[in-house]
């Protein structure tokens, strides 16, 4: 509901501080005023489109500002895209301000922080409809019939199970669509596979052999510069040559004059332990060398096999993995990929079959719901020709059009058609009217804006008054064209309407602006040279010599006929409400 607005250097306004309450609220005043001012700023408010010459006269800038609160019918709604750009402050109300400057840019601002005038528009949607001359008119958006329909009708439960049965639909096609991708591709999947597992399967790999055949081969590719090293190691040591003495010879020379030394100083007896542990230590190295030179292979086969080994390992690992560890973990994956592959066909199988239940339950469901929808539609368009009838449109005639699409793919019906079918149900569904008698009926989008439209959408909001969660509706002259007579009705009309909505109506007839609640005078003053808008809030008594003055001259005659305007407004409320 719009509580507050507040206007500066607006067109003709140049400071106007506005508030309102619930009900129906109208607005009067000589035409010219800035009646359609204050609408055109409410639009502009809600995203419409801002342009520099808006900007009154002389000012740098135009700037509105307003206080909404939230309804309860859509506070779902506007909590979650509020909270989606993180601008939930308060959960009753928000504000919402635009602001024009005469370089052109235009900012707009919730709760304080900028945003984008398309953020604007959707949390419009979702405040205000603008009757006459507004692209907010949410009659005139086709997609939003079937959801007016639907709440006229009652159809919560039977579009929440139609929708839970959808959900479950819409993912088992989805799985569908990913296996019988996978399933394309599984001949030449299943080749690949069975490839790359065979061969790493043949090569019957052992952890860490790869070290252990690069010992081997290095041992087997050098044996004779091995062989030759220990040989000459050996002789060296223990064998000797007739030119060069073994060490251990050397050694027994060295052990005689130790124990001559030992004779002569006892105190060195130490000296002999050593040189046996040394001893020992060369006597057992020289095991050792004999021992490796014994197990040294010359065998160029068996070097053969392990270089050919090595190769294959190498391969491997070019194409899997970096060690024989990470091949093994490739081998295990493509083994549980050909595994979910292979039973790929058995799960689209079990799927398709499920599907084809789900498809017969999606159909009953969507039945159920289409034929509740045919019968609101027969009583709503009852209702709306009655309303039309009394707006002065006698003659008019008002349909709800129901459209299915043939589809192979969609779901069965019992006459043996497969029609296409969506979240919302089996069928589109859009409003057609005739406004004249003998006229064809046409899709309401494409009727002509003005009073007729607005009489129009009066009706069409009266008897979807409970189905419609938008809080504020606005009229801008929805008595063009009609008189007083029928601006009683229309009064009254709007403030049944009003009973659920809280309404704003700019009028020129007497006999409507009497059913209002609170009633705005806008009038226009000349102050230092300069055109100013000015509103005034009428109480009881100072309604009179305005709706006197919409009649003619005030006089006593006028004064008299508006005191019964007030009282034939104040029976049929009374006696609505009674």
């Amino acid at each position: 509901m719009l509580v507050e607005l507040r206007i500066d250097n607006f067109a003709i306004i140049d400071n106007l501080e506005l508030n309102f309450g619930p009900g129906l609220i109208t607005f009067t005043g000589e035409t010219g005023a800035g009646k359609s001012i204050i609408i055109d700023a409410v639009e502009l408010l809600l995203g419409g489109r801002a342009e520099v010459s808006m900007i009154r006269s002389g000012a740098d800038r135009a700037i509105i500002e307003s206080t909404f609160k939230i309804p309860t019918s859509s506070h779902t709604t506007i909590k979650t895209l509020l909270m989606l750009e993180e601008l939930f402050d308060d959960p009753e109300y928000f504000s919402i301000s635009r602001e024009i400057r005469s370089n052109g840019r235009s900012v707009a601002r919730l709760n304080g922080r900028n945003v984008s005038a398309s953020l604007l528009r959707e949390i419009g949607e979702q405040l205000v409809d603008l009757h006459g001359q507004s692209e907010h008119l949410s009659l005139l958006r086709v997609r939003e019939h079937l959801t007016l329909l639907d709440r006229y009708a009652g159809n919560e439960s039977q579009v929440a199970d139609y929708r839970k049965i959808y959900r479950e639909s819409t993912s088992v096609i989805q799985e569908l669509i990913d296996l019988r991708m996978a399933e394309s591709e599984a001949a030449r999947q299943i080749d690949t596979l069975d490839y790359q597992i065979n061969e790493i399967e043949s090569a019957r790999l052992v952890i860490g052999e790869d070290e252990q055949l690069l010992s081997e081969r290095n041992r087997l590719a050098n044996a004779e510069s091995l062989s030759s090293a220990a040989q000459s190691a050996l002789i060296k040591l223990d064998d000797g040559t007739p030119e060069t003495p073994a060490v251990t010879d050397l050694l027994g020379q060295i052990l005689d004059e130790i124990k001559e030394l030992i004779r002569l100083d006892s105190s060195q007896e130490v000296l002999d332990e050593n040189f046996q542990s040394a001893f020992s230590s060369l006597s057992d190295l020289a095991n050792q060398l004999r021992t490796y030179i014994e197990g040294i292979e010359f065998n160029p086969k068996r070097l053969n096999q392990v270089e050919d080994r090595s190769d294959l390992i190498a391969n491997l690992k070019r194409k899997y993995g970096q060690s024989i560890p990470e091949i093994l973990d490739f081998l295990a994956k493509a083994q549980e990929k050909k595994e979910t592959i292979t039973h790929a066909s058995e799960r689209i199988e079990e799927l398709e079959v499920h599907l084809v239940g789900l498809k017969e339950k999606l159909s009953s469901s969507g039945q159920v719901l289409s034929k509740s929808r045919h019968k609101a539609a027969e009583a709503m368009e009852r209702e709306i020709e009655a309303e039309l009838d009394e707006l002065s449109m006698s003659g008019a005639r008002f349909a709800v059009e129901f459209k299915v699409q043939l589809d192979e793919d969609g779901l069965p019906l019992p006459d043996g058609r497969t029609v296409a079918y969506d979240a919302t149900g089996i069928e589109q569904i859009e409003f057609l009217i005739a406004p004249n008698p003998g006229e064809g009926l046409k899709p309401l989008v494409k009727i002509a804006s003005g009073g007729e439209t607005s009489r129009l959408m009066l009706a069409l909001k009266n008897v979807l008054a409970r189905a419609d969660s938008i809080p504020t509706l606005i009229f801008d002259e929805i008595d063009q064209g009609i008189g007083g007579r029928v601006g009683t009705v229309v009064g009254h009309k709007l403030w049944l309407l009003s009973r659920h909505h809280q309404v704003l109506c700019v009028t020129h007839l007497p006999q409507l602006a009497a059913f209002g609640e609170q009633h705005l005078q806008v009038s226009k003053q000349i102050q230092n040279g300069r055109t100013i808008t000015q509103v005034a809030d009428l109480n009881d008594e100072a309604r009179l010599p305005e709706l006197a003055q919409m009649l003619g001259e005030t006089s006593e005659g006028t004064l008299h006929s508006a005191r019964d305007m007030l009282k034939t407004a104040a029976d049929m409320t009374n006696r609505t409400n009674g």
